[in-house]
């Protein structure tokens, strides 16, 4: 039986409203050693989506007249400003295979999951395919499907 989203998922979820500002986030992601903020609105649904990358390097810099406002963090952008709308997500039933290949596809970090109500409870990241790619490991190991090389 394939493996579901649900059972690698990292289910504590920290959020962030879209009127956070960037400098904001930016700490509550250091605070939480996390690379990927989802943005619920007031009904608590799921909006956005702000990573690391997008704090380092927003849209406006390669506009901006003088690159040293590169890391400048302030709270004058808020996470609407420069958040992802366009969320790709998986679902707790959804199959790890699943998962990957929507991480693959469209080269992203993690992606939020949601319930059959379409409730956001967890995210799944590279790390957590990772620590599933181990014990998927070390279960074929101990059924001599897999040999060490020499």
């Amino acid at each position: 039986m394939p493996t579901k989203v649900s059972e690698y998922m990292t289910q504590k979820v920290i959020t962030a409203s879209p009127e956070m500002g960037i400098r904001e986030a930016f700490f509550l992601m250091k605070e939480h050693r996390i690379r990927h903020l989802p943005i619920v609105g007031g009904g608590g649904e799921l909006i956005g989506l702000v990573s690391d990358r997008e704090l380092r390097r927003p849209g406006w810099v390669d506009e901006a007249p003088d690159l040293a406002h590169h890391y400048e963090l302030d709270d004058q952008l808020q996470v609407k400003d420069i958040m992802v709308r366009n969320v790709f997500c998986v679902h707790t039933y959804d199959t790890l295979s699943k998962a990957v290949k929507l991480v693959l596809e469209h080269r992203i970090g993690a992606v939020p999951v949601k319930d059959k109500t379409d409730a956001l409870v967890g995210m799944l990241s590279a790390v957590d395919l990772l620590h599933a790619l181990d014990d998927m490991i070390e279960v074929n190991k101990g059924a001599g499907k897999i040999k060490k090389a020499s």
